[in-house]
């Protein structure tokens, strides 16, 4: 009998085609990179100039060992202030609850860059808290420059990821356990470090990677603040960039050096959180008990003032923006002349911003909901991979992509450099590990039973997943497609490496707005972008019905 030949299956056809494209649009950028790093601009032998370059000498380690510096202090302190804030809103009722973890997320999704403009307009040399302190109390405070001033703002930028993943595992805890923990006389602050810690360290683990990943590749903040302090993805902007001593080739050469030590500290991470990691369903979760007089008025000081010091930026960015301006400062008198300016010689940037955006998110949410199906769905070693591709990008500096994007995109036979094509691929790759995690929750809970009896009535397996699959994983493909928007609404690193004069998003314009003095302009930038991000988040808790962000 003749055997009959076996139709190709269509999702198999869908991984290798994913899988293409990531090679051509991750991959082959990155390898391009690596290959630019080993080749002195001018040559084209094999050659370890640069890497010997950097290595060599004590400016270029130094900058290193500063983005070290402030990646450890800007982590350890997100732990020091998201932990027992974490612990504090679990265990005990507070007022306002709801509202103190809306604001707090608002607070965190800005872009840093926007904090580090807001504090210096707070504790620059001519900062409002700067002179209230130096003309009324007669106080010289320090300023916002420097090592503190980058510690400061990206801490307060960043606290709220960690209090956002110990909050999601302190609900899984069965109070059971913490029961068993206080009938044995441990109870307060030993019960937290002896019992709730340990239980949700593999969580605090992976927010404290997305800290450390975050502060090590931020641009803007250094940038903006830093004066002097060099840090590594200022030297590969200024590698890359100056007109005047610039070097693209080294520029690589120090990108592949972050790449290699961002990888090793994500596997150590990963190897460290599996050893530690374990199950834990609540059968019953914690309940929050109330407190009262001393105890209550100090915990709830302490959440309020955490959420009111991390909210003071944007607040003050806002009321600064309906102010009029005279040269680089503010007048006392009310204006929308920043705005009329941002409408219209900055008009551009906003339509840039949306275009751009919405274009990446059609192809986020396509890829991601193939992706998260092939994953949950065909599990194997293929799809297996392209997860870990997917998923990538977590760790690759904005910068860095951009530079390998360029490096790989700017020559024969694909010439995408300095077109909006190479801003969307970039802002997709970027971005889609939010809305694939989403969707991939939202698939790990709707049982296959449901496919199984559409395919058994003689529906084809990819009729099954339009018709019946993808309706049910709606809400998961939204909010995740939400977050991921707002974290395009936000990208400056990969913007200000990859933009032109046509292709200028908001988050470039404040920046370069900021440089040129224009306080007021990217002030009121600022406020349209933060107004943008909480219409999205107010979208996300409609959609997903959900106080809280996962990521």
């Amino acid at each position: 009998m003749r055997q009959l030949k076996r139709r190709p299956d269509i999702w198999s056809t869908i991984t290798t085609t994913l899988l293409g494209l990531y090679f051509l649009f991750l991959i082959y950028p990155l390898i391009s990179m690596l290959s630019s790093s080993f080749q002195k601009t001018g040559t084209d032998s094999f050659s370890l100039y640069y890497f010997a370059r950097f290595f060599g000498k004590k400016y270029y380690l130094s900058s290193l060992l500063n983005s070290f510096k402030v990646t450890l202090a800007v982590t350890f302190i997100s732990i020091l202030i998201g932990v027992p804030l974490a612990y504090l809103s679990t265990i005990y009722r507070i007022k306002g609850s709801t509202s103190v973890q809306v604001l707090i997320l608002i607070s965190s999704v800005s872009p840093p860059f926007i904090g580090a403009y807001s504090w210096i307009l707070l504790l620059g040399r001519n900062g409002t808290i700067t002179n209230f302190f130096k003309n009324f109390l007669h106080i010289q405070i320090p300023d916002i420059y420097g090592f503190s001033g980058i510690v400061l703002v990206l801490s307060l930028q960043l606290f709220p990821l960690i209090y956002m993943y110990c909050l999601g595992a302190m609900h899984n805890i069965d109070r059971s356990l913490l029961e068993a923990a206080e009938s044995m006389g441990c109870t307060g602050i030993k019960k937290m470090f002896t019992v709730t810690l340990p239980l949700i360290l593999p969580t605090l683990l992976a927010g404290a990677l997305l800290v450390f990943m975050r502060a090590l590749s931020d641009f803007g903040t250094p940038m903006l603040i830093g004066e002097g302090y060099r840090t590594i993805p200022v030297l590969i902007f200024t590698e890359f960039i100056s007109e005047v001593g610039g070097d693209s080739g080294f520029a690589a050469a120090i990108s592949v050096i972050v790449v290699v030590i961002a990888t090793l500290i994500f596997f150590l991470q990963k190897l460290v959180s599996e050893k530690l990691s374990f199950t834990m369903n609540a059968m019953q979760t914690i309940e929050s008990k109330k407190t009262h007089g001393v105890k209550s008025l100090v915990i709830h000081f302490f959440i309020y003032v955490v959420t009111a010091i991390a909210l003071l930026p944007r607040i003050y960015v806002i009321y600064t923006s309906f102010l009029g301006t005279k040269g680089q400062s503010f007048t006392n008198e009310f204006s929308l002349g920043s705005y009329y300016t941002a409408f219209g010689k900055l008009g551009r940037s906003i339509n840039a911003t949306l275009f751009l955006g919405l274009c990446s998110i059609a192809i986020i949410v396509i890829v991601a909901v193939l992706i998260s199906y092939l994953t949950v769905r065909k599990p194997s070693k293929v799809t297996a991979t392209l997860d870990t591709f997917s998923m990538f990008p977590f760790i690759v500096p904005g910068s860095v992509l951009g530079i390998a994007m360029l490096s790989a995109f700017s020559k024969q036979p694909l010439m995408l450099g300095g077109t909006s094509l190479i801003l969307i691929i970039a802002f997709s790759i970027r971005r889609l590990p939010y809305t694939i995690r989403s969707s991939s929750a939202t698939l790990r809970q709707i049982s296959p039973s449901v496919e199984e009896a559409s395919i058994s009535l003689g529906a084809t397996s990819f009729k099954t997943f339009f018709v019946i699959t993808l309706p049910m994983m709606a809400s998961g493909i939204i909010a995740g497609a939400i977050l991921s928007w707002i974290n395009i609404l936000s990208e400056l690193s990969t913007s200000i490496i990859l933009y032109t004069n046509r292709t200028k998003t908001m988050s470039v314009a404040i920046y370069t707005e900021i440089i040129r003095g224009n306080y007021g302009v990217a002030a009121a930038l600022s406020s349209l972008l933060t107004v943008f991000t909480i219409v999205s988040l107010i979208i996300f808790f409609k959609v997903s019905g959900s106080k809280e962000i996962s990521m």
